[in-house]
Order: C-alpha cells, then structure tokens, then sequence
C-alpha cells in the first residue's frame, strides 16, 4: 500500500504504480500484481513513464499515482 500523489508532487526516478492516464478517468497503468513504472522526467505540463512492458508514456503531471509497487509480486 501507497501514497497517492499527483506526478507534479513526485521526485524523479520513483517507482509509481495505479497510474491515471486523464485525470479523473480513474487509474489505468501498472496496476497487475507484481507492476511498476517509473517516473523518468518532467517537462512542461507533461512527465514521462517508463511502463513495465518497456514502452514510454506521456500523461500529465496533474494525473494521480500511487507510490510504490503493486502487492503480490510471485504471481507473475
């Protein structure tokens, strides 16, 4: 269990997980067992996500997430 934060108030290079794409849409990113993204980079209104499947992801800084990685990490 984490916090949950907006990208704006998280340091670069933290693990994140539950990921809102749009803001109020509800989190939709990382959110099977075992999954974590990182937040890489912040610019402008926009901060950068490196997913658990590689790809690279912009959503806005004002979308929620929630800090740390998701439970249950022996069933994948």
């Amino acid at each position: 269990m984490g916090n949950a934060l907006s990208l704006t108030d998280m340091p670069l290079g933290i693990a994140i997980h539950n990921i809102e794409i749009t803001r109020g849409r509800g989190r939709q990113l990382a959110r099977a067992a075992g999954a974590v993204a990182k937040l890489i980079a912040k610019e402008g209104k926009l901060a950068t996500l490196r997913l658990p499947s590689g790809e690279v992801h912009l959503v806005s800084q004002n979308c929620l997430a929630t800090v740390g990685q998701v439970g249950n990490v022996g069933v994948n």
